[in-house]
């Protein structure tokens, strides 16, 4: 149980660490699947078998109960994956303490994070019968689960499962020819593209070249928006004058809301060109998603969703599940009540205690847990069926913006609750289905998850505490050191989304009161994008890659930018396509043993050297030599300037 904890932890706070940096790097529960095989097997060999008694009572344990098997390497697994998560609240906590420099609770803060993240465990209690125990649910990434581990055991010579299963699988300015050599720069933003399919990095090629290369620069240079007053690639916020947004004009320093007075007075909130098509492109992809799964799967997913309504009024199961039932005892249902009905207290008193420094009222806390409640089961479908989890993020941020404007801080924790509640329940439930799969005890996994949960959540919070509190000027370029790595781009961007649907809000940035109404088009060229390609597939249904372009990820391709820029994406689309695409058809049997080993050891290497460097040097103010490949720009310093004539912008030239 150590072990568990100690992978869990680790995850935990490499993953934040490293998310405060310019590189960041996010290290996937892959790894600790893939460690944990070998450090498993060593610590069954070598740990003594000798029974301890616990003093003055009857009970005794041991540290090596036996051979280390299938189900333990799944539960470490589970456990430790809690750690490669995430934890959505922290940004939170930074936007408070080190872009708006206020005072927040720290038990408000704690009580934030673990309130967000175990609400799930309500919704997933709720939904399990339908999601978990329905035989027309399979949950597909859980199939490629599966086949790793059992490709694992075979590679050790481990007892497993069939010994048939396979794995299935098919910068501040543009940058153009930008590239990065280091693993951070390739697998920082977007994830490793060795566990990445092919034709999902095609369909990212392609957006990302539409966008980046074509959209952007004619909206650019013709002016749109004004584009030329500000930075063509940018994640801030500016004025009408082409300056950085003057926040202190328009917020209440004392109630920190809007103050509409000197809003009136001071300017209407402007995006870079880059940062806009981030938001229009945003809308467009959630309805793509949409219409893209009604398309393609639509049919399926109804069929499906009748025969899992009767047999779950039958009483009807797959195998896996029978099989479950009748060996293991199930967990009972008032479990999961009882941690919904702990969780909303706890988020209530978050709210509305503290001196509601969180601003978000009990009213608005219902509202939120009333659309995760309803979106659950419709989206759980979708992805248990399409692999896809369209998100709930804009729709959350819309609605509490209309319905409450002004207040940064209540905007983003509605987000919050209604979103990455309803997306812990879905990462519960998939974890469950795997559970059925791998014939785990079903409460050996609800404790496992929930123990995981509750640790990571806990050094999530106190990584983020503990470099908020001690490292100098956190996140604030302008102060902190040259090569100082700690500028938080994913933070900023998350700070600059509380300004725009928080602050100003949806109705003075999105209507004819603000600059940007026409990307509400986004809302309906997002649900028609779909149609074409499905036309094409259903008159030419043998040509099979019709069936592989899909719009939501390529309309979505460049949701990352920023924080990422053109140097991700170029070393991101080139290593994926060399291994998914040249690898694996010229050596196929090198890329199923080892593409994965690869990608894992490849994300604990950085960790690990980052975590060393942070102790040994940058603790101490040695960022290391100024040189070309420390500098995460593009050499180019008027590519963050304005190109407007008479725009005057401190370090830019006056055209």
């Amino acid at each position: 149980m150590g072990s568990w904890a100690i992978s869990c932890a680790v995850l935990s706070f490499v993953n934040q660490f490293f998310g405060y940096r310019q590189n960041q790097l996010y290290i996937s529960s892959v790894s600790a699947q893939i460690i944990a095989l070998p450090v498993g097997r060593l610590m069954a060999a070598w740990l003594p078998s000798k029974s301890i008694r616990v003093p003055f009572t009857k009970w005794s344990f041991s540290l090596n109960p036996g051979p280390f098997n299938l189900k333990e390497h799944v539960l470490i697994t589970i456990f430790a994956s809690s750690g490669a998560g995430g934890v959505y609240a922290v940004y939170i906590l930074t936007s408070v303490k080190a872009f708006y420099r206020r005072e927040l609770h720290p038990l408000a803060a704690f009580m934030l994070s673990q309130t967000t993240q175990m609400l799930g465990y309500g919704w997933a209690g709720l939904f399990r019968r339908y999601l978990v125990d329905s035989p027309y649910m399979w949950w597909p990434e859980n199939l490629v689960q599966v086949s790793l581990f059992s490709s694992l055991l075979r590679l050790l010579d481990l007892e497993g499962l069939d010994k048939g299963t396979t794995a299935w699988w098919r910068h501040w300015g543009l940058g153009i020819g930008a590239i990065g050599f280091d693993w951070s720069t390739v697998a920082g933003f977007l994830g490793s593209p060795l566990a990445t399919p092919g034709f999902a990095i095609i369909n990212t090629l392609v957006g990302f070249v539409l966008v980046v290369y074509i959209l952007v620069p004619t909206f650019y240079w013709g002016n749109v928006y004004e584009a030329k007053k500000f930075p063509i690639f940018s994640s801030h916020t500016f004025d009408s004058t082409g300056q950085r947004y003057n926040l202190t004009r328009v917020l209440n320093a004392k109630s920190f809301d809007i103050d509409y007075v000197g809003y009136n007075n001071y300017s209407k909130l402007y995006l870079s060109t880059i940062f806009t098509f981030t938001y229009g492109l945003s809308f467009a992809t959630l309805t793509a998603t949409v219409s893209h799964v009604a398309l393609f799967h639509g049919e399926s997913i109804w069929q499906m969703w009748k025969k899992t309504a009767i047999a779950a009024k039958d009483h009807l199961s797959d195998v896996h599940t029978r099989l479950i039932k009748k060996n293991y005892e199930a967990v009972p249902q008032w479990w999961f009540q009882a941690i919904l009905i702990l969780n909303v207290g706890l988020a209530l008193y978050a709210c509305e205690g503290f001196g509601r420094q969180l601003q978000l009222p009990w009213w608005g806390l219902f509202l939120a847990c009333g659309i995760a409640f309803s979106f659950t089961l419709p989206i759980g479908i979708i992805q248990a069926t399409t692999n896809q989890q369209p998100g709930l993020n804009v729709i959350t941020e819309l609605v509490i913006g209309y319905i409450y404007p002004g207040r940064p801080l209540a905007n983003v924790s509605f987000k919050t609750y209604g979103y990455i509640s309803m997306s812990q329940a879905l990462y519960f439930v998939s974890d469950l289905k795997l559970g059925h799969y791998m014939k785990i005890p079903p409460k050996s996994m609800f404790i496992a998850q929930l123990a995981g949960t509750i640790l990571s959540s806990s050094v999530y919070f106190g990584t983020a505490w503990w470099l908020l509190t001690s490292v100098e000027n956190i996140c604030n370029v302008d102060l902190l050191p040259k090569g100082s790595p700690w500028t938080c781009p994913g933070d900023d961007v998350f700070y600059n989304a509380s300004i725009i649907w928080g602050i100003i809000g949806p109705l003075r940035m999105f209507t004819k009161q603000g600059v940007y109404p026409e990307l509400n088009w986004f809302f309906l060229i997002g649900f028609l994008a779909p149609v074409p390609g499905w036309l094409l597939w259903r008159k030419y249904p043998d040509k099979v890659w019709l069936r592989l372009i899909n719009m939501p990820i390529l309309l979505g391709a460049t949701s990352n930018m920023p924080p990422a820029r053109t140097v991700n994406y170029w070393a991101w689309i080139g290593v994926g396509i060399f291994f998914n695409f040249y690898i694996y058809y010229k050596f196929k049997g090198w890329w199923a043993r080892h593409n994965y080993i690869l990608s894992a050891g490849l994300d604990a290497g950085v960790a690990f050297m980052g975590v060393i460097l942070f102790f040994a040097l940058q603790s101490n103010d040695i960022n290391g030599p100024s040189w070309w490949g420390l500098a995460f720009d593009d050499h180019c310093p008027l590519a963050s300037c304005p190109t407007a004539p008479g725009i005057v912008v401190e370090g830019c030239p006056v055209l």
